[in-house]
This record gives structure tokens, sequence and C-alpha cells, in this order.
């Protein structure tokens, strides 16, 4: 997250002016090299700092690679498809990513116990090898031609949006990073299930609801999401048994599902098409903040008041997120009524 974190705007730099094909590019050899350098931490085992150091190193380059290829093909995505459907691009990504996300831990876990560390080195490799030809193979779209803003300015006009992502996703975050934990606190069991009914709800919702989005706006959508989310949250907090706490777990899945897409389509529009990838890129990093500072965070309310309390201050930051969404829709529909008033005028 630190590397992907300060990578955010370079590689959304990259993807407006060197082009989104040339970003996924960087992104999948950064991948590859990252899949090297985990096989040689495997190899340098006997020496413990230099494989521990090219381990760290290999995270780093995964973090920037990650950087690179999803907001480039993000960017790519949106160009090919049309600034219509950027909700519709932003949501496919998201499910590509977790979906990704949720076969690969298990899948880690098996090599490596079967084959060892150099085992998930070498799918890396495969894995980022194999991207690297297939997005070199695919036609570039062009971007937009115009102004490069200078990135304070795409900053100040993405970061309203990109606080109601941070805040809103403090309850995944929460979730992910201390659900087993609240579960062995309480001498429940199957606290796996609850990431499990998490992300098979996040992955419905976006395939159910995505075109509401192009239908009520961003705003509005972000708005009933995160008050569906504070729902599930507050489930959490308050659960007296496992099934309130899957069925909360599932509910917060719902509602969070699609918030990146809503709010992402709305800072987008703050921008001109020029300036799209620097704008996913500042805006994604928002997300990236949030997971790398919940956990810190979190666990410091835990130590005082114990694990239920994680998702009293999830719940307490998505409901802040959603008073920022709720003050950014009256500013735009001001704006708008404003518009409205000089055209008459």
């Amino acid at each position: 997250y630190i590397a992907t974190l300060a990578s955010r705007p370079w590689a959304g730099r990259i993807s407006d002016r060197a082009g989104a094909k040339v970003s996924v590019g960087w992104g999948m050899a950064a991948c590859t090299l990252s899949g090297v350098l985990l096989v040689a931490a495997a190899a340098l085992h006997r020496a413990p700092w230099p494989s521990l150091s090219t381990l760290v190193l290999s995270r780093l380059v995964l973090g920037v690679g990650e950087s690179l290829g999803s907001t480039g093909s993000t960017l790519w995505g949106i160009t090919s498809a049309g600034p219509e459907h950027t909700a519709r691009v932003i949501s496919f990504n998201g499910i590509s990513t977790y979906g990704a996300m949720a076969l690969g831990a298990p899948l880690g876990v098996v090599l490596d116990q079967q084959w060892g560390l150099a085992s998930l080195g070498l799918l890396t490799i495969l894995i980022g090898a194999g991207s690297f030809v297939m997005a070199s193979r695919k036609s570039p779209v062009h971007g937009a031609h115009g102004e490069h803003l200078p990135f304070s300015h795409v900053m100040l006009r993405v970061a309203p949006h990109g606080m109601g992502l941070a805040l809103g996703g403090v309850g995944y975050s929460v979730l992910a990073t201390f659900v087993t934990l609240f579960y062995l606190s309480r001498h429940w069991d199957g606290a796996a299930l609850c990431l499990t009914a998490f992300g098979l709800a996040f992955i419905a919702a976006r395939l159910l609801f995505i075109h509401t989005i192009d239908r009520f706006g961003g705003f509005p959508v972000g708005i009933a999401c995160l008050a569906v989310e504070s729902m599930g949250v507050l489930l959490l907090w308050r659960a007296p048994l496992p099934w309130v706490a899957f069925t909360g777990a599932a509910i917060t899945g719902f509602g969070f599902s699609l918030v990146f897409p809503a709010l992402g389509v709305e800072a987008v529009k703050r921008v001109t098409e020029s300036n799209r990838g620097t704008a996913l890129g500042v805006y994604t990093a928002f997300a990236d903040v949030s997971f790398f500072l919940t956990g810190p965070l979190a666990g410091a309310v835990i130590g005082v008041y114990g694990y239920a309390s994680a998702f009293l201050f999830a719940l307490v930051s998505v409901l802040t997120a959603l008073g920022i969404v709720l003050v950014l829709k009256q500013m735009q529909e001001r704006g708008m009524g404003n518009k409205g008033l000089g055209a008459r005028d």
C-alpha cells in the first residue's frame, strides 16, 4: 500500500500523457519483476537479511505495478467504451480486482504449502508476463488532447469525493482486518464466512445495480449505498450471535459495492478528459490511504475498548462519509440551479 499510494499520481500522469497502454505495459512488467524478486527471496532463504530485503523489495515493486496496471486499465476501458460508460468500467474493474483477491488468497496458501514461496513467484511471473503480452497486442486508444492541469488543481477537485470513498471504505477495511479476531474474542466459529458473505454480496450488487448510477446519478446512489453500509456495520458492532454478524457482513458488502464507482463518476466529471487518468489516480489513492491507515487506527481503538469497538469506529466513519456525500449533492444541485438561473437571465 505504501508503494501503491506513492505511485498513484505518477501512474495517472503516465496514463494521461503517454497513454493507458503504456501505463498497463509498465505495470505488468513491474508485476513480472516482482515475481522474479520473490523467487530470488525464496532462493536466499538461508541468508535471512538478504532474503527479507529482497522480499520487501518485491512487495514494493508489486505495489507500483498494481498502481500502474489498475489506473491504466481503468482509463483504457473508459476511453474505449466512452465516458458515458465510466460507471460500468469502474465497476467491472472492481469485480475483477476483488474476484482476483478472493481467488488468489486461498490459491496462494495451497501453493505455499505444497511447493513453497518460489511457486508464488513463478505464478506471478506467468500471470504478469502473460498480461504484458496480452496488453501489448491490443491497439492503443488515444485519449483526448488538451491542457494538463497541475496536480494540485486535480487534487483539490477530487479530494472531497476521495474523502467520501476513504471513510466509506473503513467498513470493509475493519471487516477484512479484524473479523477473525472479533470472532475469536466471542468464541465463535466461521469468521471466514463473513468475508465470503461480504464478497458475494459485493459482486451481486455490482452486477444487479450498476445501471442505477447512469439512471439516478452518482451522488444519489452513493448516499443510498452508504446508508445501507452503515446498517451492516451497525449489525456487526451490536451482533449478539454469529448469524447476526454474518448478516451484517453481507449488508456491508452490498452497501459498499457501488460507493467506489458512484463517487468515481462524479470525481471524473470534475476534470477535463485530458486529466481523467490523474483524477482516477488521485481518487483511488484515497482508497489506498483508507486501507493503509484503518488497521493501526482501529487497532488503537480496540486496545482500549475491545474488538467490537472497531465496528463502532467504522460506523462513525461511514456516517461521516454519508454526510460528505450529502453536502456534495447539495452543492451540485445549488450549482445546477445557479446555472439555470443564469441561463434564464
